[in-house]
């Protein structure tokens, strides 16, 4: 038997908390096998999310390859001259 569920556009399926109890071990399986998350509700309101349980990266070093940019050098010295190079004999008072 199918369990009513609605579908946002767009967004994750969602479920009534009694449907969800009386079907919580199948919807666990689709849920792991497709990916998509679930939302429980109860009296209308979101209360749960039912998502896929992640893998864990091994190891931290490469695990954003491919995700992040680098735009510029942080290192090279940049164009503006700092009020201490300027006058280095200043004192600087609190």
């Amino acid at each position: 038997m199918k369990t009513p569920e609605t579908r946002s556009a767009g967004g994750p399926r969602t479920i009534k908390a009694s449907e969800f109890k009386a079907t919580c071990l199948r919807l666990m399986d689709e849920v792991a096998d497709s990916g998509e998350e679930i939302v429980i509700t109860k009296n209308g309101r979101p209360t749960a999310r039912l998502v896929p349980c992640r893998k864990h990266f091994r190891d931290w070093f490469g695990a954003d390859r491919g995700r992040i940019e680098i735009l510029g050098d942080i290192i090279s010295p940049i164009e503006v001259e700092w009020e201490a190079e300027g006058d280095p004999g200043r004192i600087l008072e609190p």
